[in-house]
């Protein structure tokens, strides 16, 4: 089978449609791989890439056909528009450039939605069913990047955002909220619009403590964001509150923030003016395989969105490296789950509360309603009954068809509904939030 894949983004540029190509080619399909020159996210030019090349490539066995586009050098409104507009139209112009034969097509959807238009283009015309992965709901996640205020423009980007998914034959969704948006819009069926959600690369499981970073950043309680950098993630915001619970007497708080991105001056701006160097760490960007150095050296991982339930339906890549199965290094915090519902639409019984990737695991769940999905033994040992010994698994005040029962009773090596350990939970949850200003 020959699939092409559409994505303005691509290798060497970080993204996890390289780990999908590299899965079809695995999975013995024949991949060519239509993008832009690399320059995301500061608008520069790659090393060894310019507006003149090279167009041509081979990544891990998949062809790669390069198309141009004008970088979006400064990250002003201005380059950000005419990246997103022009990489689509010299696509298009590229599609002659292809070998063709394909039985597929396929793009990975990140902004603008526009990078879909050539995918759809050649779809139709070659008469191939055509799946696109749908990661920015967009004009959404538009207007969190731009302020478009003019009622016109948003009209014509909402028109434009839809027609595109309609000509679609079919959408992938990272979730159901997002599934249930796309068939409201644009009257596709939910057989039409399958749910796959964000997956975690195995390297994010397994923890690489860095004695460097350690001592460089000891002595200090180190809230972690990996990732990009734009207004989206309202970074401005985290950086106010870290300051607010520093002055509040959380002086060991440090936020380290490991990525690049749009935003990027314009917080390092922020943290000069507020003489906030020592509570702000810039660190750059790392490769992937480098980032469980940092969830290794994190106290507290930070995902953020800007207030807007919109972009709430499109679950944040690093959600799924940072909920990996827990692989807590030895006296460090693990996962507190408090006043939660779990729903979802996996198999009844079919889903545990936790389970050990590495010793020393820590994973508590504090007043949760759960849904029937929670298998009855609750957790897993992950096949090996040493790590029973020495994880920190519990469980107190669940509620709902997946709460425990009599019988199958949960596993012995948990705590149950033990006061003390839900006084001590309750007591560090009141503690950070306390930290941010919020009440406990």
């Amino acid at each position: 089978m020959r699939i092409l894949v559409v994505t303005q983004h691509f290798w060497p540029e970080n993204f996890r449609i390289n780990d999908i190509v590299e899965g079809f080619v695995q999975d013995g399909l024949s991949v060519d791989v239509l993008c832009g020159l690399p320059n995301y996210p500061k608008g520069e030019w790659f090393d060894g890439y310019s507006a003149d090349g090279p167009f041509e490539e081979v990544y891990k066995g998949a062809r790669v056909f390069r198309a141009r586009e004008i970088p979006r050098k400064g990250n002003t409104g201005k380059t950000i528009f005419l990246n997103y507009v022009s990489w689509p139209l010299y696509a298009a112009g590229a599609l002659k450039r292809l070998p063709g034969g394909y039985d597929a097509v396929f793009c990975f959807n990140t902004s603008p939605v526009l990078m879909c238009w050539p995918a759809i283009k050649y779809a139709k015309k070659h008469g191939v069913p055509f799946t696109n992965y749908v990661l920015d709901l967009w004009p959404e996640n538009l207007y969190s990047v731009l302020p478009v205020k003019n009622k016109f423009m948003r009209f014509v980007a909402q028109a434009v955002s839809d027609g595109l998914y309609k000509r679609c034959d079919r959408l992938i969704a990272m979730s159901e909220p997002l599934q249930e948006r796309l068939c409201a819009r644009t009257g596709k069926t939910a057989a039409e619009v399958a749910i796959i959600p964000q997956y975690c690369e195995d390297f994010y499981a397994v923890p690489q403590p860095d004695p460097t970073l350690e001592e460089r950043f000891a002595g200090r309680f180190n809230l972690v964001f990996t990732g990009t950098f734009t207004p989206a993630q309202s970074l401005d915001m985290v950086i106010n509150a870290v300051l607010n619970a520093r002055a509040a007497g959380a002086e060991a708080l440090h936020l380290l923030l490991v990525g690049d991105g749009m935003s990027r001056e314009a917080l390092q701006k922020q943290v000069a003016d507020l003489r906030a160097e020592d509570a702000v760490t810039f660190y750059g960007s790392v490769p992937a395989t480098d980032v469980p150095k940092f969830t290794a050296l994190a106290d507290a991982l930070l995902i953020s969105l800007s207030d807007s339930p919109d972009l709430g339906l499109t679950v944040p890549g690093k959600l799924a490296s940072y909920m990996a199965a827990a692989s807590t290094p030895q006296g460090k915090p693990g996962y507190l789950f408090a006043d939660c519902t779990v729903q979802g639409n996996s198999p009844a019984g079919s889903v545990y509360l936790g389970r050990p990737w590495r010793q020393y695991a820590r994973v508590y769940w504090l007043d949760c309603d759960l849904s029937d999905e929670i298998i009855p033994l609750g957790w897993d040992n992950w096949s090996d009954p040493a790590n029973e010994e020495t994880v920190h698994f519990g469980e107190y005040g669940s509620k709902g068809p997946g709460a425990p029962k009599a019988s199958p009773a949960r596993a012995g090596y948990a705590a149950l509904n033990d006061e003390a350990s839900a006084q001590e939970m309750r007591a560090m949850l009141a503690e950070f939030r306390a930290g941010f200003g919020a009440e406990a």
